[in-house]
């Protein structure tokens, strides 16, 4: 139960069991690490120069939370991230007066969410995107290579992924520029098109954000995989349609992915998630040892998409799919990620590949839910879409709800602009 003193809405996104983390920036004050409580951010920071967080396991090595990235806090490890969850679960009870009676202390901690500005959560060093939905997969390998070859011969042996490109990762409501590239010659022999791509496109993805690392040369056993997952983030893998199906043979995604990637501030820990860990989807034929784990890796999460374009009033859901449905874990992405020795840092991002259902109703992208811009959505104000228009705004959005416990992850959102001129 919260404090009485605690101004925080009725039922709130972001309970006492959720915390999220991230970075916020007072007005006139640098970047620092707080978390989100309802409208409210609370600033570690603060909380850290006060000394509450004195005898907590944090390292010598200078201040952890007034820093204006995750990294320092990700790098120390769960026993660390655990003492700080249960630290801050103290001081923001009912029955804890330490803030109560500290009115100078209160005014410098909390900080209402409506004033203070959002920053990239981590600084991120490298990001990998898998494939891990099986719907996703057999929908897109259907549209190219026929229903009976929808999956390559590997796709249920192994989580495929690509690295993708880290400096271009942005947090939510940064808006979108156009990307530019090639597209597929008009005719067979001809000169390539170039030029603004005309099937630009979202991706619903989760992704995961790497706390603790491993060492070059040293795989990270499956089940030790919560030990270097902090949290989950939203996001968007904005991908250009047509620039990528022309690039992408035989190396894969370039300038199709590499323009921007959209981030949720707030990093959801792990630990809150524990309520909605579920055994993920059947896996056949069982993965080799290294991927087999009996730990339930999968999160029954409710993810959203919405559409607005620029002359709607009112953003419109064009997508609702749950993420228990993924084929492959994060354990998996972490394991397999490892196994040949690479190393994985504090702030790496793992993203999940598109998240889709059964029904095209669930796709998490245009290029499934149009079936590759063939069936264009209509929207309330009778526009039609296949791809996105300049101007379109589309906003992510994924909580957690079991009784009375909601846990929220706020919304990645970004909006298209024209190519540059």
């Amino acid at each position: 139960m919260l404090a009485s003193f605690i101004d925080v809405a009725p039922g709130s996104d972001f309970p006492l069991d959720n915390l999220p983390y991230g970075i916020f920036a007072p007005r006139s004050a640098a970047p620092r690490v707080g978390v989100a409580l309802g409208e409210l951010v609370v600033d570690l920071g603060a909380l850290e120069a006060a000394g509450l967080f004195a005898d907590l396991p944090l390292g010598s090595d200078g201040p952890v939370f007034d820093v204006p990235t995750l990294n320092h806090f990700l790098a120390l490890g769960r026993p660390s991230w655990d003492a700080v969850r249960a630290r801050l679960q103290h001081l923001l009870a009912a029955e804890t007066t330490t803030l109560r009676d500290e009115a100078e202390l209160r005014e410098r901690v909390f900080h209402r969410q409506s004033e203070v500005t959002m920053h990239l959560p981590m600084q991120v060093g490298d990001y990998t995107d898998f494939y891990a939905s099986r719907e996703h997969a057999t929908n897109v390998g259907t549209m190219f290579r026929g229903a009976e070859n929808a999956l390559q011969p590997n796709w249920t042996h192994l989580p495929v992924g690509y690295h993708g490109r880290a400096s271009s990762i942005v947090v939510s409501g940064t808006d979108i520029r156009r990307p530019v590239g090639q597209r597929r010659p008009e005719t067979e022999g001809s000169t390539p098109a170039f030029g603004p791509s005309r099937h630009l496109d979202f991706e619903l993805e989760l992704g995961f954000v790497i706390g603790g690392g491993n060492a070059l040369g040293t795989p990270v056993a499956i089940d030790d995989a919560a030990e270097h997952i902090f949290g989950l983030v939203l996001v968007n893998d904005w991908s250009a349609r047509d620039i990528q199906a022309w690039e992408y043979v035989p190396l894969g995604p370039f300038l199709g992915k590499n323009f921007a990637t959209t981030v949720s501030p707030w990093v959801v820990p792990l630990a809150a998630l524990e309520p909605f860990r579920v055994a993920p989807p059947p896996q056949e034929p069982t993965p080799l040892p290294y991927l087999q784990t009996d730990a339930p890796w999968a999160f029954d999460l409710d993810l959203e998409v919405d559409l607005q374009t620029a002359s709607m009033d009112a953003p419109h859901p064009i997508t609702h799919v749950n993420a228990r449905r993924l084929y492959w874990t994060a354990a998996q992405f972490v394991a397999h990620h490892t196994v040949g020795g690479c190393n994985l840092r504090p702030g790496d991002l793992l993203g999940s590949g598109t998240v889709s259902g059964e029904t095209l109703d669930n796709a998490g992208c245009l290029l499934e839910r149009t079936w590759r811009g063939t069936r264009p959505l209509t929207l309330p104000n009778g526009e039609t879409r296949a791809f996105l228009d300049d101007g379109d705004r589309v906003v992510l959005r994924a909580h957690a709800e079991r009784g009375a416990l909601r846990i929220g992850f706020g919304e990645a959102g970004g909006t298209v602009l024209p190519a540059a001129d």
